[in-house]
């Protein structure tokens, strides 16, 4: 029967413009495909620059930047002590003879002047400063007293324009202070350190003696004037000339310094009684000491000497509670004498110079020279910086003023203070430490990132241990051995498990997990013996059970009979658990651990977070270890049973190798997902950053000290991007991982593709 050639032709029309809209459907798909990988793609770079970006000022260099220089008029002296305020806008000076000046530190104009302790006929024999935050200044007169004056700076803005007003103030009143000498003494030298409620001055006269005054004040809330005490002891005689004194911040300790290099260490905490606490020589070579100075926070001392060498040295505690002073770090800055050390306000770093009218920067915690600069062709007599570092002022020998502007914003940053060891003030030796804030505005920020790495790898080594064996041996089974009725139920409830939000698990296993292991820890330890225990007994009642009850145990359908006996086994150990621990371990597991074999316990730590975040990562491994598995070709399988192999011979010789390169997969996307776990890390451990291979201590890692810290941090502080710079290490070892994860896998499915 002949068919309509219009009904033909109408068919073939039909089918070509099908054809066509298809064709068009799947350039469209593939369209949509390829706009979609590459936005991927484009997205993770994204990601890395914008880390990168945050993190590239960090590794920027110091900069020392030529702003002015100038002359100020000084009459019949020198410049005994020079300093800048806040802002760098303005300059103090005190001269040898008790003159003082305010002037514009960019032009050198005179702004206030006059003169300390007017009225007095006594001259001036030494002028010291003291802490840099403190601005205090000391000018020790002849006749055996001292005035203690302070530069203010009053800060307005008239008419949206800032102003600062000089002013010199006395915090001991303008009246001189009796420092207890004998009539017959001579002032030498003299060191100072005062707050709002004492203050602290040591003298040496001509014969070396040493006076300690004190001077208290109480303030009078009735508004009467303050009460004012003042003590004097004597300190212990050394036995060398002294050449230069120190008292540290706290007014707590006293180092006296010979120009050999030999330094005295006193406690001086009792005011009446100063203790010897350790003597050392901080020089070799016999090279003569030029520089004394006490780094920011007054736990160290920085001593420069005649070879151009800077050294740190600070008091170490050792086991028997006694301290001495000890070496911690050396910078051979410069190639001729160290002038002059000035340290900086807030951070652990300071400017020095040499002889040759060298300048550099430096910073103690990250152990390294910052900068080394020529700003003068003559030696720089004196040194100044501003509280914020970013200005330094510089006394030529000729009386020339220089102004420098200074950028160094992250000086605390190198490659030994974020993965090495540090020696940190107060510590007994080099550790790892992450603490990035204090109260104090003395403290030594500490960065490394060696404790929360080490802590991300720790929560993901026990994660895994605990989820692997149960995610791939279940993926198995339920691939394998299941019947397809049960396998139905038990994949999606499995797979469902992965919506579960982290932070529920983190609380569950914070306040509920934590409390019950600690209380029930050999019960958890029995249970590893007991659950498979009852599996065999189960097996064992079930091969003696009667014909006419085994029929009901179909093949397949076992998980499910299993489940009660996986009940009773952890019921049993943890009803055995209290029993135990009495019987053994005197009532408390955790307790013998610690005084027995010297293992911390915390209720919170690594055994709690493993099997959390390995219940968290389960559903991952399970879910792509069983498609992997499911989708191995039945004719392998079928053949492996032909030729007489068993199915657990099937399973480890064919199924698991076929399936390998997906099983593979799985556990690199499950180590991802547990290393870049954040919420169930952050609730469930101490979160203390510390580096202990104990499972039964806590840690932390990095992404849960980002999500801790990053609202608590500045902006384009180190801080912030030292942050950031742990958020692109996260990110680039799960690239790493991922692209090592994908070539092992190619490889395992080019190797196993002939099967």
């Amino acid at each position: 029967m002949n068919s309509d050639p219009v009904e033909l032709s109408f068919k073939l029309e039909l089918e070509n413009r099908h054809r066509r809209w298809r064709t068009v459907k799947d350039r469209l798909f593939g369209w949509a495909m390829a706009v979609g990988g590459i936005s991927v793609i484009i997205t993770i770079v994204m990601i890395f620059f914008y880390l990168f970006y945050v993190v590239l000022p960090m590794l920027g260099s110091a900069k020392i930047e030529f702003g002015t220089s100038y002359d100020i008029p000084v009459e019949r002296s020198e410049i005994a002590h020079l300093s800048l305020d806040e802002y760098a806008e303005v300059g103090f000076l005190i001269t040898n003879n008790g003159f003082y000046k305010f002037f514009d530190a960019n032009t050198g104009e005179v702004l206030k002047d006059g003169i300390i302790a007017r009225g007095h006929a006594s001259s001036v024999v030494a002028v010291a400063a003291g802490a840099p935050i403190h601005r205090s200044v000391i000018l020790a007169l002849a006749d055996g007293t001292a005035v203690i004056v302070r530069p203010d700076y009053a800060v307005s803005y008239p008419n949206d324009k800032r102003k600062i007003a000089p002013s010199l103030t006395y915090p001991l009143g303008p009246t001189p202070i009796n420092l207890g000498l004998d009539d017959s003494d001579r002032l030498t030298r003299v060191a100072v350190q005062t707050n709002s409620e004492e203050t602290t001055i040591v003298a040496i006269t001509d014969n070396n003696e040493m006076i300690l005054t004190h001077v208290t004040v109480e303030k009078s809330f009735s508004g009467d004037d303050d009460e004012v005490s003042v003590t004097h002891s004597e300190l212990p005689r050394v036995d060398f000339q002294v050449h230069m004194l120190l008292i540290d911040v706290a007014q707590r300790e006293l180092f006296v310094a010979s120009s050999t290099g030999q330094i005295n260490y006193f406690d001086i905490l009792n005011k009446a009684e100063a203790k010897l606490v350790d003597v050392v020589n901080a020089l070799t070579n016999g090279n003569e000491l030029t520089t004394l100075e006490s780094l920011s926070g007054g736990i160290s001392i920085l001593v420069g000497d005649s070879s151009g060498a800077i050294a740190q040295w600070f008091p170490v505690r050792d086991e028997n509670n006694n301290f001495s002073l000890q070496k911690v770090r050396s910078f051979p800055a410069f190639d001729f004498p160290v002038q002059n050390i000035v340290p900086e306000f807030f951070r652990k770093g300071f400017v020095a110079t040499d002889a040759a009218g060298n300048v550099g920067l430096f910073h103690t915690t990250a152990g390294r020279e910052l900068l080394v600069e020529n700003l003068s062709t003559e030696p720089l007599r004196d040194l100044a910086i501003s509280p914020r570092a970013d200005a330094i002022l510089a006394l030529t020998s000729s009386g020339e003023v220089q102004k420098h502007t200074v950028h160094n914003e992250h000086p605390e940053v190198s490659w030994n203070s974020i993965w090495g060891k540090v020696w940190y003030e107060s510590r007994s030796g080099p550790e790892y430490v992450w603490q990035s804030s204090s109260a104090s505005s003395d403290f030594e920020p500490k960065f490394s990132l060696t404790p929360l790495t080490f802590g991300t790898l720790k929560a993901s080594f026990y994660a895994m241990l605990f989820a692997i064996p149960l995610a791939i041996l279940g993926a198995i089974y339920t691939a394998y051995f299941m019947t397809a009725k049960m396998r139905n139920i038990v994949k999606p409830s499995i797979e469902i498990m992965a919506a579960l939000p982290t932070v529920i698990l983190g609380f569950l296993a914070g306040l509920w997990l934590a409390p019950l292991i600690e209380q029930h820890l050999a019960g958890v330890f029995i249970s590893f013996i007991a659950i498979p225990t009852s599996f065999l007994l189960a097996s064992a009642v079930a091969e003696n059970l009667p014909a006419s009850l085994r029929k009901y145990c179909r093949e397949g359908w076992e998980a499910a009979l299993l489940l009660p006996v996986v009940c009773f086994g952890v019921w049993a150990a943890l009803a055995l658990s209290q029993p135990i621990e009495i019987a053994f371990f005197d009532g408390s597991l955790p307790q013998w651990l610690s005084q027995e074999l010297g293992i911390s316990y915390d209720q919170r730590n690594s055994l709690v977070v493993g099997m959390a975040i390995g219940f968290a990562v389960i559903p991952t491994i399970f879910s792509i270890s069983e498609d992997a598995i499911f989708g191995v070709p039945r004719h392998l399988t079928s053949g492996s049973l032909a030729l007489g192999a068993t199915p657990w011979q099937t399973v480890i010789g064919v199924v698991i190798l076929t399936a390998s390169p997906g099983i593979f997969s799985a556990v690199m996307i499950g180590l991802g997902r547990a290393v870049g776990e954040t919420m169930i890390v952050l609730m469930a451990t101490g979160n203390t950053p510390i580096m202990d291979v104990n499972i039964f201590q806590g840690f932390r890692a990095l992404s849960a000290n980002i999500a801790v810290e990053m609202p608590e941090s500045e902006v384009n502080s180190t801080h912030f991007r030292v942050l950031f710079l742990a958020a692109l290490v996260l990110f680039l070892v799960t690239f790493i991982v991922n692209t090592v994860a994908e070539i092992v896998r190619q490889r395992l499915r080019v190797k196993y593709s002939n099967l």
